[in-house]
């Protein structure tokens, strides 16, 4: 109650929006000793932090993604991440963050759809842009009516790619040395003795 006698009720979650001076400066190192490199420093910074402000849900996504990139531990970076997405949906960087962290395992199809995601919030997001840029595009399955893991899309896919990847490759290569038929550095270069 205020000093009018009304019930003041703060919205859920906003008081963990709001950092105070000290957390703030600790998250703010975090993320700049992660951009840097210094990646065990940055754990500590953002544990530190999110001690303190533990509902903060960029925070906690920060630190799910630092978790899983220094101790190598997923499942408690994803949990930390997706409890930060789901408090905070509209965020397109949690998303990018969670997206992150299931590249870190190899889980593509999963980093995709967060992505995806993230990038419906906001199609202009320059980073999560990038990141579906630096994952490429699929191609469509070998044999169209199976499953994509089906073993005979799988075989004839990995064909496909050694065949037309290599092509596309030695197009580059020679394309790169000169339309006179030049030889490449690879072909003139003398065996070491």
């Amino acid at each position: 109650m205020d000093g009018t006698g009304v019930q003041v009720i703060e919205p859920r979650g906003q008081a963990a929006r709001d950092l105070g001076e000290e957390v703030r400066r600790l998250f703010e190192q975090g993320r700049a000793r992660l951009d840097e490199g210094a990646e065990t420093e940055a754990l500590e910074l953002l544990r530190s932090a999110h001690a303190a402000a533990p509902d903060h849900a960029r925070l906690r996504s920060w630190l799910g993604l630092t978790i899983a990139r220094v101790e190598g531990d997923f499942e408690t970076g994803r949990s930390l991440c997706e409890s930060a997405v789901k408090q905070e949906f509209f965020n397109p960087d949690l998303y990018l963050n969670l997206a992150r962290v299931y590249l870190r395992v190899g889980r593509r199809a999963e980093a995709l759809r967060y992505l995806r995601r993230g990038r419906m919030i906001d199609p202009g997001h320059g980073p999560i842009a990038e990141a579906l840029a630096d994952l490429g595009h699929r191609r469509l399955p070998v044999v169209p009516f199976l499953p994509r893991r089906h073993l005979l899309n799988r075989a004839l896919g990995t064909a496909r790619n050694l065949m037309f990847g290599g092509l596309v490759g030695y197009r580059a290569r020679h394309a790169a040395s000169g339309a006179t038929g030049a030889a490449s550095p690879v072909d003139t270069a003398s065996p070491t003795p």
